[in-house]
């Protein structure tokens, strides 16, 4: 019996970067239990949420300042997922191993800035 090991990161330290990933790919279990969640349609919550990227049904992004794009579901805010119970299951899966490269670079840069909130901002 292998032990499930235990995060190495806290996503409540991170401005959502990776809902900031341009194809975040929705199934058909997705889409139910989004449209569950809102009460609607599955067809409804395809046309609100998603568009097609290279054959690949995707979440909708929203302009955001700090990454430039990111999804539409993301809480500009506090930087949380509005749908959490009902997120897809690429992002409950996410990252599938103890660490998280990004989380991982964003303390190395707070360490190194000496600022516990700092954020690299998308230039350009």
């Amino acid at each position: 019996m292998e032990l499930e090991k235990k995060p190495l990161y806290d996503c409540l330290k991170c401005p959502a970067y990776c809902c900031s990933y341009d194809r975040i790919i929705v199934n058909g279990h997705d889409i139910r239990r989004l449209a569950k969640h809102f009460s609607i349609t599955a067809e409804q919550a395809i046309d609100r949420f998603t568009k097609l990227v290279e054959n690949e049904r995707v979440l909708r992004h929203q302009k955001d300042e700090i990454y430039g794009s990111i999804c539409m579901f993301i809480d500009k805010e506090t930087r949380r997922c509005s749908v959490y119970k009902a997120r897809p299951a690429v992002c409950h899966e996410y990252p599938d191993r103890p660490h998280c490269g990004y989380y991982d670079f964003l303390t190395w840069e707070r360490r190194q800035q000496d600022d516990k909130e700092f954020i690299p901002l998308k230039k350009g």
